[in-house]
């Protein structure tokens, strides 16, 4: 009597299914981005602002920020009305 996997795989088989995951995979390669880095600035104190911002993001575990935390992060560096 064959087993429901081994039926499954039976049915697998027939069809032209592409199964992915037995694959090998190489090794990690580099972090794709999707967007080109544009971080280099001919201005410092924009870099400074990115570097700020970039180090907020990773402490608190944010892809995304918020309008106020952007303006928390300025405030951080000084900046002042």
């Amino acid at each position: 009597m064959a087993s429901v996997f081994e039926q499954s795989q039976q049915h697998i088989g027939d069809t032209n299914f592409t199964e992915r995951r037995k694959q090998p995979s190489g090794a990690p390669g580099v972090e794709r981005r999707q967007f080109s880095d544009s971080r280099e600035s001919s201005r410092p104190e924009i870099d400074e602002l990115a570097k700020a911002v970039d180090q907020y993001k990773l402490i608190h575990r944010r892809r995304f920020i918020t309008f106020e935390e952007l303006y928390d992060v300025m405030m951080s560096l000084g900046y002042h009305r």
